[in-house]
């Protein structure tokens, strides 16, 4: 899958957590829902562009999701 995908998805995911009004529990629902749909190839991918990119193109959510201890596999 490409990368533009898995940020098209992820950025799709964070704005639907978004409407929740603890921020921490927002962050966790993305990070639960990556780690239990996608496959760890598609986290470990995100995860490699995040780190090269600082995140440009993600959403805030998403980025504070990846950076979390043991995201990616």
């Amino acid at each position: 899958m490409s990368t533009d995908n898995l940020i098209k998805m992820a950025n799709q995911i964070a704005q639907y957590f978004a409407s929740q009004p603890d921020q921490e529990q927002a962050v966790l629902g993305v990070r639960n829902h990556l780690q239990m749909y996608w496959a760890p190839s598609m986290r470990n991918e995100l995860l490699a562009w995040q780190m090269e990119h600082q995140g440009a193109q993600l959403h805030p959510l998403v980025q504070a999701a990846v950076s979390g201890a043991g995201w990616g596999a």
